[in-house]
């Protein structure tokens, strides 16, 4: 298995590396440590600036940086007291027995652990995190199950790196055997799907898959300094043929400046997963001095703004859009969605603090409708904090901590450090994995948007607006 891996990442570094593997980062001059590539650590979602920005206002007593701590330290994965629970094979979706809960709430416990020993300076929250991370790079040796196999390897791939991330210099943890099960375990199963889509069109799976797979891919290539793995990442998110690169996942600006997220034709769930995602794809790839955010005029604000009027209850715009679903050479069908789906005004995700801030205080632009809901939503919790399903954990969490920032007085047109990786890459692999299920049969167990049908092997599916997210297919 691990030689068949091996082969496949190879043939992807090949066809991919050879344009990217020249082109470096340069460092952050915020950040304390960089790799020999130019990688500035920490790196991820958090600079060495704003650790230090979160720990210097917790203890001045800063608002709301106090409210977002309070949330932190009661949640009980912050707890120096948590276990982990290592699995050597985890399942999602099918297989004997689905585990995965287990994995997402370590990685959950060692990210909220480490983030507080940042704020905190308690060590016995770092040796925790580093604990719960060693143990898992010891035995987890695969990730199993239907097409939701995907999602694990992107949603906790991603969330994997990020908490380590936050203890990678601490001398207990070991490092080189977390960036083997990063690069072994997860990061080819998420660089797969970008190729793949797992032998289905490559319209057959929603938005959010995409970005789950992109986000992974990125903070793996981020973490362990592999600069052709960045620049696919990025090179995706400009162009990929998926429905996660940002004009595929942002179809349509309106006259209004709005851009219409696509998956807002689906339900308002996956479509604040899909905004939460490219929030955070957009800021990894900022804290190396890639300037997404920015990307195309501007184009993640406007379909994050158009999500937050729409999730506050604003009328927005919606285009007719059809999409082709199917297997490559099996069955195949079509789904339409006719009209925005309705919202539930209520439901919070803490995804915002992030979005708002950038565009707000790093950019000083104008974003009423970010200020508004980030307002809303604040303070924003984390895993745990937001039900007992996957769903609740799909983001790190914690924004209002750890995104709140002062307007910056000289407006920041781009990041630093630069400049961008090469993407003149293209992303294509020889070896793909076993074909699964498509996803199409996962799809009919969740919220639907208002005005959606799918139609796929002459069967009509009508799903119930009534029914409750569950751990399905994303």
């Amino acid at each position: 298995m691990h030689a068949t891996r091996e082969i496949s990442r190879r043939t992807l570094l090949k066809a991919t590396g050879a344009a990217a593997g020249a082109a470096g980062i340069a460092t952050a001059a915020a950040s304390p440590t960089s790799a020999a590539t130019g990688y500035a650590h920490p790196g991820l979602l958090h600079t060495g600036a704003d650790l230090a920005r979160m720990a210097a206002k917790v203890k001045a007593g800063a608002a709301p940086y106090t409210a977002g701590y309070a949330r932190l330290t009661a949640n009980r994965h912050a707890q120096s007291g948590w276990r982990a629970n290592p699995q050597a094979t985890v399942y999602r979706g099918a297989g004997s027995p689905q585990n995965y809960t287990i994995l997402y709430n370590d990685i959950h416990a060692a990210y909220q652990n480490a983030l507080r020993y940042h704020v905190s300076g308690d060590s016995a929250h770092a040796d925790t995190a580093v604990a719960i991370l060693n143990a898992w790079s010891s035995k987890l040796t695969s990730l199993q199950g239907s097409a939701d196999r995907f999602l694990a390897a992107g949603l906790y791939g991603y969330q994997f790196a990020n908490a380590a991330e936050l203890v990678r210099d601490h001398a207990d943890f070991d490092l080189g055997r977390f960036q083997h099960m990063l690069t072994e375990v997860f990061a080819p199963l998420s660089e797969d799907f970008l190729v793949h889509h797992n032998n289905a069109v490559v319209t057959n799976y929603w938005t959010n898959w995409d970005l789950t797979a992109m986000a992974c891919v990125l903070a793996t290539g981020i973490f362990c300094d592999d600069q052709a793995q960045v620049a696919r990442a990025v090179d995706y998110f400009k162009h990929g043929e998926g429905l996660g690169s940002v004009r595929h996942a942002i179809p349509v600006v309106h006259d209004d400046g709005l851009g219409e997220w696509l998956e807002a034709g689906r339900d308002q769930g996956h479509a604040l997963l899909g905004v939460g995602l490219m929030g955070t794809f957009c800021e990894m790839a900022w804290n190396q001095g890639v300037d997404l955010y920015g990307y195309d005029d501007s184009r993640f604000l406007k379909g994050a703004q158009y999500v937050a009027k729409w999730s506050l209850g604003g009328k927005v715009s919606y285009t007719a859009n059809t999409r082709r679903k199917g297997a490559i050479g099996g069955w195949s069908g079509t789904e339409t969605a006719t009209a925005a789906a309705g919202v539930d005004p209520n439901m919070r995700r803490p995804i915002w603090a992030m979005i708002a801030n950038h565009y707000t205080k790093r950019r000083g632009l104008s974003a009423t409708y970010l200020t508004q809901i980030a307002a809303k939503t604040a303070p924003e919790g984390g895993g745990g904090d937001y039900g007992p399903n996957s769903g609740g954990y799909d983001q790190l969490g914690f924004g209002t901590l750890a995104y709140t920032r002062d307007r910056s007085t000289i407006p920041t047109a781009s990041p630093a450090p630069t400049p961008s990786p090469s993407t003149t890459a293209t992303y294509t692999s020889a070896s793909p994995i076993d074909l699964a299920a498509t996803g199409s049969g996962d799809v009919i167990g969740w919220t639907a948007a208002a005005g959606v049908t799918a139609i796929a092997g002459g069967l009509l599916f009508l799903r119930r607006r009534d029914r409750v997210r569950g751990d399905g297919a994303k």
